[in-house]
């Protein structure tokens, strides 16, 4: 368990990992707990040795806010964040019902546990197993025995010994632990009865004298798995600290492992602690050369302030040179004219010459330097990342160069094998290997992709040992592609099944990826391996290289690629490979089996763009009058937007252009940011719909786009749009424009409020809005005198919610929609006062007020005088 903790710590450097052993003593444990506490940890992981004297100080911890996770045992109460481990209750049933069905329902059988029974563990195996048991009748119970099996074990055996010789006909012995298990069967072998008493364990630990061992050995009749916990533990504890949902309880499975399965959980094992003794390894190597090129980056700064000394010195030298040179020049100058006229030609015949081979070498060469810089930048910048004390500020922008950086790597990388095909430079170097290894290999790289998205992932091999000649770090690269495709279209709680299976006449294998993702058009289909298309209905789009490199690298293997899908149903990608190498010239055969190693660049460059960029934000306290919503289908860029304007405005995000114009419905933001290219409706289209809606006209829109030509910025104007901004944009200029157009829009209220509520303008920037507010206005001062008149009759005349209708009126006359109505009212009020005819009580009544007092009152609080005071004043 605490091999599994560092081991999953070791992937986060954010978080330290403390460990402390009790030893078995509840006591030392309550003192280790308080010592953790006094250094301010953040989180506790406690595997409590006994439930009673530790619940106490777990209740304290939690309580005090220390978020508790509980592995492997339980305590007394319910005052804990998350518990991890295996049901031991259920474990003892296991136990139970094992035994029932080997004894065929009849026999005896006694119990052995250590002194710990008031531990969680202990109380709900023994309760588990004697529960089940004493359901059949057949099966006897005959006693439990309790004695330290790792302190006093010759006391213990003797007990047992003693025990074995009073009971007649015992047939089972149920031990509490494996090592229980094996003194029990040390017992029974002295007394010559380890053949005929059946011994169960519980643990199955792998290695020399553990369960799994002994139960190969025919030591013990069989063990039940404990699952240790430790990897989830961790995992639970960053969703914690990390404000991620988790689950309280989390069960871990338990399996029985008699003859029948131990062969296979045994060589399981052993690959699962290959592996990681394999990635400790890995870890030291990383560790090694972290170290190594951080002594490198000394060097090369010391060698680069040398060089540019050099270079001082070397140009003040070039200079005096170049001086003597003049002087000399002006001696020699009809010589060298003469000499100039043939070196020209010389050089002009040469350069021709370079131009034809650096056409053709170019492609090559300038992919080949970029992966300079790209490397010098992302080992830096990896390097920085993994710093524990790196502000969230700057790690946010760090992460955005990351990502981008790996998506031109891959890019670098694709359009070189491409260069390379073209050439017939990339030549299939085969080795025969077993497909169905490698497809796992490949796909386990994505189980925890397939985790983050809650996506079902199935790997099924249906040619269990199918041997097949390929070239490892070709098909890597295209079933990397097609998967990395199947999560980045398949949405959250989808299905991607890959299949291995062998065709039907025996000459071929058939790898299939299925996924439920959102599919192509037939278009998209016919045309999905040609270079550089790029599908126009999906919500991503890429550079037209992945597939299309895919089926040159399949075509070298004499093998075919096929696809079939349908839209909104899911896409199938089938690779078929010929059987054998009779197909393969001797060339490309190799005699050397490469490891099938999957590197940590493979994996980051194709998953990159799927998992989403998580942004800390600093919680600043500003009052957020005015609302944004972002409507954008990059992820980074939204990301980067909320980080840049959230800490002023209020910001919504949408992906795509229907979600985008429905949120506009519905919330009616201050002001709306899109981009031009989207999913579904272009920007255009979707300004256009957003100002011919009476819900949304008033709201400003910017629209951003990569295409900077004259021509689609006049239709982003015509669209009726308010601002125009070309990618890449200066975030500060975009700052300004969305100031200066909400700036815009508070004038424009000034405007429609300077005389209210009697006088409204009609000058408008806008006819839908001037529409808007003459209706709205006719409606109030038609139904002044009606004191039943209300805010959902105004729903019902234009047409619109109510929320609708308090943000519009908001954001035109800046004013509450119930306040603008009782200040019409009062304005009418103060309009008839003028007419002596009236009394007080009929102006009172005509402008929707039943009661006079109230009338008045309303009145005095608006201008500070009575109707009667405002009327005397005004006959003066």
């Amino acid at each position: 368990m605490q091999k599994e903790m560092e081991r999953e710590a070791s992937f986060h450097p954010e978080i330290e990992l403390i460990v402390k052993n009790a030893h078995l003593s509840p006591e030392k444990q309550i003192d280790q707990i308080h010592e953790l506490l006094d250094e301010k940890i953040d989180l506790l992981i406690a595997c409590p040795d006994e439930a009673k004297p530790i619940t106490p100080i777990i209740d304290e911890t939690y309580k005090k806010g220390t978020p508790v996770i509980l592995v492997d045992r339980n305590i007394l109460s319910d005052n804990y964040s998350a518990f991890i481990g295996a049901s031991n209750y259920k474990i003892g049933v296991e136990a139970g019902e094992y035994a029932t069905a080997i004894l065929k329902g009849k026999g005896n059988v006694i119990e052995i546990g250590g002194l710990d029974t008031g531990s969680s563990a202990d109380i709900g195996r023994h309760t588990g197993f004697l529960d089940f048991v004493k359901s059949h009748p057949g099966i006897k119970y005959v006693k439990r025995l309790n004695e330290d099996w790792d302190n006093t074990k010759k006391l213990a055996e003797q007990q047992l010994t003693e025990e074995l010789r009073k009971t007649n006909n015992l047939n089972l012995i149920f031990c509490q632990n494996d090592r229980i298990g094996l003194g029990a069967y040390q017992v029974c072998k002295n007394l010559g009865i380890e053949k005929k008493i059946f011994i169960i364990g519980i643990d199955g630990l792998p290695g020399r004298n553990g369960g799994i061992e002994m139960v190969e050995n025919g030591l013990l009749k069989a063990t039940i798995l404990y699952p240790t916990g430790g990897k989830e533990a961790i995992q639970t504890a960053l969703n914690i600290l990390n404000h991620k949902p988790y689950h309280k309880n989390s069960e871990l499975l338990t399996t029985v492992i008699d003859s029948s399965n131990v062969r296979i959980m045994r060589m399981q094992n052993e690959k699962v602690l290959a592996q990681e003794e394999d990635i400790d390894k890995r870890q030291k190597k990383i560790e090694e050369q972290i170290a190594i090129s951080k002594n490198q980056s000394n060097i090369i700064i010391t060698i680069s302030i040398t060089l540019a000394l050099a270079l001082i010195f070397g140009g003040i030298l070039f200079y005096y040179l170049q001086e003597n040179k003049k002087i000399t020049k002006k001696l020699e100058l009809q010589k060298q004219q003469i000499s100039d006229q043939r070196n020209q030609l010389i050089e002009l015949v040469e350069k021709v010459n370079e131009a034809n081979t650096a056409k053709f070498n170019f492609f090559t060469n300038i992919s080949h330097e970029l992966r300079t810089p790209l490397t010098l930048i992302m080992g830096p910048l990896e390097d920085a990342l993994a710093s524990p004390k790196l502000h969230f500020t700057i790690k946010n922008n760090l992460d955005f160069i990351h990502r981008n950086a790996l998506r031109l790597l891959r890019l670098i990388n694709q359009l070189m094998d491409f260069r390379k095909i073209e050439q017939n430079k990339m030549s299939l170097q085969a080795s025969e290997n077993n497909i169905t290894d490698f497809v796992n290999e490949i796909t386990s790289s994505f189980r925890g992709l397939a985790y983050k998205k809650s996506i079902s992932f199935n790997v099924t091999s249906k040619a269990k040992d199918l041997k097949l000649w390929f070239d490892v770090t070709m098909l890597d690269k295209v079933l990397f592609n097609l998967l990395s495709n199947a999560f980045k279209f398949t949405a959250e709680n989808g299905a991607i099944n890959v299949t291995v299976s062998k065709s039907v006449n025996g000459n071929t294998a058939i790898i299939k990826i299925e996924d439920t993702g959102i599919g192509m058009t037939q278009k998209d289909v016919d045309h999905a391996f040609d270079l550089f298309y790029q599908g126009h209905s999906s919500t991503f789009k890429g550079t037209g290289l992945g597939l299309s490199l895919s089926k040159e690298l399949i075509t070298l293997h004499h093998g075919v690629i096929n696809v079939s899908s349908q839209k909104m149903k899911g896409t199938t990608f089938e690779i078929i490979l010929p059987i054998g190498n009779d197909h393969l010239q001797p060339n490309e055969i190799i005699s050397e089996k490469p490891e099938l190693i999957t590197t940590y660049e493979d994996i980051k460059i194709y998953t990159t763009d799927m998992e989403p960029l998580e942004l800390q934000k600093e919680a600043i306290a500003v009052n957020k009058e005015n609302s944004i919503l972002i409507i954008e289908d990059n992820s980074d860029l939204r990301a980067f937007l909320d980080k840049r304007l959230g800490m002023e405005y209020e910001i919504y995000m949408a992906e795509n252009s229907d979600k985008g114009k429905l949120m506009a419905f519905d919330i009616v933001p201050d002001l709306i940011i899109s981009d031009i290219i989207l999913p579904g409706q272009n920007g255009i289209q979707l300004t256009e719909t957003l100002k011919q809606d009476i819900r949304t006209s008033h709201i400003p829109i910017i629209l951003l786009t990569a295409k900077g030509s004259m021509e689609e910025q006049i239709k982003g104007i015509r669209s009726k749009a308010d601002a125009f901004i070309v990618k890449p944009f200066n975030l500060e200029y975009l700052e300004e424009t969305v100031k200066n157009l909400l700036k815009n829009r508070m004038m424009l209220r000034e405007h429609y409020t300077s005389e209210l509520p009697i006088e409204n303008r009609s000058n408008s920037s806008s006819k839908i809005d001037r529409k808007f507010i003459n209706a709205f206005t006719s409606i109030v001062e038609n139904n002044i005198s009606n004191e039943e008149f209300s805010v959902d009759d105004i729903c019902k005349e234009i047409g619109i919610s109510k929320v609708q209708l308090y943000r519009k009126v908001k954001a035109l006359i800046g004013y509450n929609v119930n306040d603008y109505i009782l200040n019409v009212r009062m304005q009418k009020a103060r309009y008839l006062l003028k007419d002596l005819q009236l009394s007080i009580s009929d102006v009172s009544f005509k402008v929707g007020f039943s009661s006079q007092a109230y009338f008045s009152t309303v009145f005095k609080s608006r201008f500070s005088v009575t109707p009667s005071e405002y009327r005397e004043r005004k006959k003066v």
